[in-house]
Formats: structure tokens, sequence, C-alpha cells
């Protein structure tokens, strides 16, 4: 039980985010989404929401200086056990080893499984995951199923995920998990702050996780790197006066470019400071393909926007619900993911419990 988010756990469990509201609604994104519709799950269940239910489970937690939210243990697992236990006292029950192969719906549905059983309920909420973590269980299974019932659902695509590019040796040899701070990089007009990492297949990091639907919107995704982010051209080339040889190994010192930059720069002797200084804070790198999506932290695609009302029932099988990742949004990472999928957890719960009653 749980498996996700224990793997979430192994980064600490970033459970939320603790920057403001406005901020935080303009980190999600995906296709035919109703205007206004994360303001409004947001406000139903928010941050400050997530730390206070954390802590009435007895966990405490603290936001970094990165604002990112974190149990003070870092650790998913006493979370998931305290979370576990307080449903099964308000009499939840689990049944384990179970694969939802269909549904007749109805009043009430009927959930059929790959057993041979099946269930009847009066309302159903699917929470199924996108299709990142295929070994933890989440591995898209359920699209055919909502498909062949004429549910218009979007391809599952890794979301979260480095990208390809085929480095010279001697970059790899210098760089290769070496992480590259405190840039600005740009893709389709977009400017993200945040870090790279120089990988055997590529690039991974915040920054380009966070440029991942602009990039695969484009017909030779390529990202534009700024190592010096808070210098001018001007100011960078006067702080290299006086320099007449070693452009690259001088901007080491004077502009604090770090070996990995460097690495990145040094296919080519500069005999200039001006021409190094343009590059380096216009440093291009065309990019192939996105890892697969079994590698992605997250997935983007699922069920449409369309297909859903306010209250995320789908509008074809009135009493069912969709919650989480099944949802055809995405979000960088950051606390984001966690949160977007309890904001809509409640949302489809409470309409669930409503359509009941």
């Amino acid at each position: 039980m749980g498996r996700k988010f224990l793997v979430a756990g192994k980064s600490g469990l970033n459970l939320t985010h603790g920057e403001p509201r406005e901020a935080f609604v303009s980190r999600y994104s995906g296709p035919h989404m109703p205007e206004g519709m994360w303001d409004g799950l947001l406000a139903g269940w928010d941050g400050a929401a997530t730390r206070a239910w954390a802590a009435g489970l007895g966990v405490e937690t603290f936001e970094a200086s990165s604002g990112r939210v974190y149990p003070v243990e870092m650790k998913a697992a006493p979370l998931l056990r305290r979370w576990v236990q307080r449903l099964k006292g308000l009499g939840v029950r689990f049944e384990m080893n179970h694969r939802w192969t269909g549904i007749e719906p109805g009043r009430p549905q009927r959930l059929e499984f790959a057993n041979g059983g099946s269930v009847s309920a009066d309302a159903v909420v699917l929470a199924l995951g996108g299709g990142s973590w295929p070994s933890t269980g989440s591995d898209g299974g359920w699209l055919p199923v909502l498909r062949s019932l004429g549910v218009r659902c979007n391809p599952l695509t890794p979301a979260n995920c480095g990208w390809e590019h085929p480095w010279p040796a001697a970059v790899l040899a210098a760089a290769e998990g070496m992480p590259l701070k405190n840039l600005h990089v740009r893709a389709g007009g977009v400017t993200v702050a945040g870090e790279l990492m120089v990988t055997r297949y590529g690039l991974e990091g915040g920054a380009i996780y966070q440029l991942g639907a602009v990039l695969r919107g484009m017909e030779t995704p390529a990202v534009t790197i700024d190592f010096k982010p808070t210098f001018t051209i001007e100011r960078l080339v006067a702080k290299m006066q006086g320099v007449k040889r070693g452009f690259l190994k001088e901007a080491g010192v004077r502009w604090r470019l770090g070996d990995a930059a460097r690495a990145l720069l040094g296919g080519r002797e500069w005999d200039d400071a001006g021409e190094l200084a343009r590059e380096v804070k216009n440093h291009v790198v065309r990019l192939g393909l996105p890892r697969p999506l079994e590698e992605a932290i997250s997935s983007a695609g699922g069920v449409s926007w369309d297909e859903l009302d306010e209250n995320l029932m789908i509008r074809r099988m009135p009493g069912v619900f969709v919650a989480g990742e099944m949802i055809d949004w995405e979000a960088p990472t950051g606390g984001y993911l966690m949160q977007g999928c309890f904001a809509t957890g409640l949302r489809a719960g409470n309409a669930a419990a409503d359509w009941i009653g």
C-alpha cells in the first residue's frame, strides 16, 4: 500500500510548497483546463491544509529556504503508517491484489476485477495514477477501460523528466553527474530559474522539468542557458579587463564559472571576452527526445478536462469521479504534484459524498 508515496519519500517527501496562492496556481497547466479550476481546487485544500493534515497525524513539517515543505523526519513511511491506521480506524477497508478491469455505470455502479469478482457502489472515485513509476502499480492500465466507455483520454507522456543530448566524450569526462546551479533557462519564449545536471544521456534537473510542456510542443526542442543571470554581458566583459589569453580558464575565477559550465563551453577556443560573455549568457543545447515514461517523475495526459464537470465527475458516467494524475494536468516538482493530488482528491471525494447524499 502506498508504494508511490514511499517512492516520493526517497527524496525527503516534498509534500507541498510555501509560495503564495497566485504563484502556486500558475504552476499547473493542461489542455482544455477550465479557467480558474486550480484557483478553486487550491482554495479548497492549500499548502496550509496539507501541513495541518500532516500535523494531525503527528508529523511535524518545515519549510525549506527553497519554499518546499517536508516532514522534519524527511521520511514517508512514518506518515503513511499513521495515515493508514487512521483510515482503518474510520472503517476503511483495503482490498489488495485487485486489478480493475471494467465498470457498468448505473445506480449502483458495478465494478469488475481481473480475479472475476465485482463490487457494487453508490459512487466511485477513481484515483489510479498516471504512468510514471509503473513498478509501483501506477502503469496507466486504466486507459483502455475508460476509452472503451467513450471517455476521451489523452496519451500518457513523460513529465518532469530528463531530455536527451549526445554529449562529446570530453564533456562527460569532465561534467557527468555535476550540477549547474543558479541558472536561467529559456525555451519557446518561457524563462525559468533553477538547476540542471549533466547526465550520460543529456540533462536532468528542476529547470528542464519546468519547461517540459514547452519542449514537447517544439518541433526542434532546445534550451538556452544563461549561466550568469545576475550579470550583464557588459559587466562580465569588464571583469575580464587585462586578460589576453586563457579566457575560459580565467572566467572560472573572475566570473565564478563552475567546472561543469566550463566543460559545456570548452568545445572551442575563446579569444575574446565579449564573445565568451555572449555565449555564457546564451548557450544553446539542442535536445532529442524526453526520457522514457517509466523514468519520469510524473506524467502528463490522461482524462481530458472537457470530459469532467466542476466536481471532477465524468459527465457521461454520473456518479464516477476521478482525481490525481489520472486527469490531464501537469506541474513541476517542488510539492505541486502532491498538492495537486490532495486538492483534486478532496474535490472528488466531497462530490462523491454529496452525490450519495
